[in-house]
């Protein structure tokens, strides 16, 4: 079977089984968001928490509630990897260094899994299990709690509660992600993803030579990896690793897990605000971008202008997975890029500069298409608010979404929404670029090193952990900085969605009359999708400009 072929059909395998899950998962989270009844385990977690799982909250206290169990978490796990070596399961290792143990804190509690260490080598099992992949399952689920919340805000009607965050997060972590999790566990196992708690074994290898591998419970973390849309690897190889992903059969799965929940909850908002019709235009520009930017990518990877060498070899095979090939690494790359993941089967640093220009694009794209679990779909329907704002102002009537009118106070949220990342992401690289200690961790000089910063920064602001592997990003400076983007550039928009939901729940929905616009249309889609790329574009394009765009040139 050929590479072209062979491509085409993981697509097309891809977006079978999304399509498939589509519909029954989304009902299912649905369910699960809006039902009265409590199972007994949660009922027991409500107890030990002091939780009256009947009575909903406020936004603030919404907010408030979120931003205090987020708190307690990267204290804990930055207690945690302080304290590794006093721990059971440490396997001998150090503890991390102070800066280098906030940066990991603030990057698994953000869902953004940064890692500036290597996994095998610097952490024990329990760390592993008990600090970073219990983060993986509830960083996860607070981002779907948000979204749930944003929800409420529209369908909900002169009432200032939007939901209760602990039965949010309880319910997503129970009822969602750990039985989703265990299943698919047990099917990486089964395709050979490693499960054990040996530490580092001495092995000979076929040329005679000797070789230190470190087991430990992957399997059970690859899983709520991909499904949470995390991304931190058990390894530094991250999903490049043959023991954490061993096969094109385990790429194909991962990423069809790191998408499955993104790509189900415009399901989830189309039945909870009772017209799916909504829900399938959201799907709609997601998809749309999602395959626009894989068709892009791969085209950019199989035929570079930029390389000789990509030409002779048929393709740039630098920095790429042989078992999974440009196919396979280009799927990946778009996906996790695209989603708040940051898992990696390939290297992004040695994308050619128009391919992995577009990844740092996919990110600076909010990462709505279909974004990280719960965060993709408040993202994009903070963009649909702007849409829908556009379209009033060609016509001079006040918006309206879902019955909601939109006004100056609604827009202010939302367009603090938007302004938030865009301003980590510059300043960021901005201050990097200006420091000369900085400027040395690249390694690369140029457009390309810029490239590097740019990627590092965006990344974090976004919440993906994805990065160009040329920048030297373990430092006191790089890990104290990222470790605030991350921090600021998760919580702060969070602010503003549930503030818009409070102000939007407040609201009486207004009639549908003939001068109302149909936000379920394609002329919408195309709208929304405008929106988003004009948006961003104007916002980055400099920045692009004198990065990958500079480079492709050269």
């Amino acid at each position: 079977m050929n590479d072209t072929l062979a491509g085409w059909l993981q697509i097309l395998a891809l977006a079978g089984a999304l399509a498939l899950t589509h519909r029954p998962l989304g009902d299912y989270l649905a369910r699960s968001l809006t039902t009265s009844r409590h199972l007994r385990p949660e009922r027991l977690v409500y107890r030990a928490g002091g939780v009256n799982a009947e009575t909903d909250q406020t936004w603030a206290a919404y907010l408030r509630a979120m931003l205090a169990f987020s708190l307690v978490s990267v204290v804990f796990l930055y207690a945690f990897l302080r304290l590794q070596n006093h721990l059971l399961l440490s396997l001998g290792m150090k503890p991390l260094a102070p800066d280098l143990a906030f940066n990991t804190a603030a990057s698994f509690v953000t869902n953004t899994n940064w890692q500036a260490y290597s996994g095998e080598s610097a952490l024990g099992h329990l760390v592993q299990m008990a600090g970073l992949a219990v983060q993986n399952f509830v960083s996860a689920a607070v981002g779907i709690a948000i979204a749930a919340a944003l929800i409420r805000g529209f369908t909900r009607q002169r009432t200032d509660r939007v939901g209760n965050f602990w039965v949010d997060l309880t319910r997503i972590t129970l009822r969602v992600l750990l039985p989703l999790a265990f299943v698919f566990a047990l099917v990486l196992v089964a395709a050979g993803v490693i499960q054990n708690f040996h530490g580092a074994q001495s092995v000979t290898t076929i040329a005679g030579q000797h070789q230190s591998i470190t087991g430990g419970p992957v399997a059970s973390q690859e899983a709520i990896k991909e499904l949470g849309t995390n991304g931190g690897g058990f390894y530094n190889a991250n999903s490049a690793h043959p023991l954490e992903n061993p096969s094109g059969f385990t790429n194909l799965v991962e990423i069809y897990l790191l998408l499955a929940i993104p790509f189900s909850l415009p399901r989830t908002f189309g039945t909870m605000a009772g017209d799916r019709r909504q829900g399938h235009a959201v799907l709609a520009v997601m998809g749309l971008i999602w395959a626009a930017s894989v068709a892009v990518v791969t085209v950019n990877e199989l035929h570079s202008v930029s390389s000789p060498a990509g030409h002779a070899a048929g393709g740039m095979m630098e920095g790429k997975e042989q078992r999974f090939g440009i196919w396979g690494s280009v799927l990946f790359a778009v996906s996790t890029t695209l989603t708040s993941t940051g898992a990696v089967d390939s290297a992004h640093d040695s994308f050619s500069p128009g391919g992995g220009g577009l990844l740092i694009f996919n990110m600076m794209l909010g990462e709505i298409a279909p974004g990280g679990t719960g965060s993709g779909l408040y993202g994009i329907l903070i963009l649909a608010v702007v849409a829908v704002f556009v379209a009033g102002l060609m016509v001079g009537r006040t918006p309206e979404y879902l019955g909601k009118k939109l006004g100056s106070r609604e827009m202010k949220f939302a367009s603090l929404y938007i302004l938030t990342t865009p301003a980590l992401v510059l300043i960021g690289s901005g201050i990097a670029m200006a420091l000369p200690g900085q400027r040395a961790a690249m390694a690369n000089p140029g457009p390309h090193g810029f490239s590097e910063v740019l990627y590092a920064f965006t990344s974090a602001a976004n919440n993906n952990g994805s990065a160009f592997a040329g920048l030297t990003a373990n430092t006191v400076w790089y890990n104290t900085a990222l470790g605030l983007v991350m921090i600021f550039g998760r919580f702060l928009p969070m602010v503003f969605v549930l503030a818009l939901a409070g102000s939007l729940a407040r609201q009486r929905p207004v009639p549908v009359t003939a001068g109302t616009l149909p936000t379920h249309r394609p002329q919408f889609v195309g709208l929304l999708t405008g929106v988003i790329l004009i948006v961003v574009g104007l916002t980055y394009f400099p920045a692009l400009a004198l990065g990958p765009l500079a480079e492709g040139l050269h």
